[in-house]
């Protein structure tokens, strides 16, 4: 069953996220089905709207998502579409860091680096330093910083309790994370800036793939 925001602030949120979808997918960072996107509502932060599950992001409308609890990714009305797969990883970065949106897409060079910087069953962070672009994530030291990478285990609970307790200790980190041969999420205290979070961590991560050099990775 579709959903269909009942206050002012709930619509442009689903409309927010709908337009935003269809622009990530044009770039080809959604292809298909893939990829989520949440926004906490601004008239009641503790609920989010997130993309529903299975939905071609190519065609998302403002009905084609799901209302969950922002801390804990349950669903917060009865007979609404199955939220994200990964709405748990949502809600743990809403949960430690206060995030208002967070973004997860397969974009082609941060899912390179996702794949290269992997190491098996454990997480890892991979360095980026020097560039410009680093201006661009909010940092407290603009010159480098540890990209974590997680496992991207079958059970999706399990790469969100990863998040979290990363999150928990690296408060200075950057505001994004791989996916080992997954993808990438970044967030914002708007939907706004999480986009432009995502933009400079993908650019980032294609500075790193086409400057040809070894990958600075590190095991957690």
């Amino acid at each position: 069953m579709s959903y269909a925001p009942s206050t002012a602030a709930g619509k442009q949120t689903a409309q927010q996220l709908a337009d935003i979808s269809r622009t990530l997918y044009e770039r080809g960072w959604m292809p298909g089905t893939s990829g989520n996107i949440s926004m906490r509502l601004p008239d009641d932060p503790g609920r989010a709207l997130i993309t529903a599950s299975g939905r071609d992001k190519g065609e998302l409308t403002a009905r084609d998502v799901v209302e969950v609890d922002a801390l804990t990714g349950q669903a917060s009305r009865p007979g609404q579409d199955r939220p994200s797969a990964e709405t748990s990883i949502h809600a743990a970065v809403y949960r430690v860091t206060g995030a208002r949106a967070v973004i997860h897409v397969h974009s082609p060079y941060a899912t390179v680096v996702a794949h290269r910087a992997a190491v098996p069953d454990a997480a890892s962070s991979v360095r980026v330093d020097r560039f410009e672009l680093l201006k661009g994530l909010g940092l407290k030291d603009p010159t480098f910083t540890d990209l974590p990478v997680f496992p991207n285990w079958p059970q999706v609970d399990r790469i969100a309790d990863d998040v979290a307790a990363h999150l928990a200790v690296a408060r200075e980190g950057p505001p994004g994370l791989l996916l080992a041969d997954h993808g990438i999420t970044a967030w914002g205290d708007s939907l706004g800036q999480a986009k432009n979070r995502l933009e400079c961590l993908e650019s980032l991560c294609q500075l790193l793939v086409l400057s040809q050099s070894e990958l600075s990775v590190s095991r957690a």
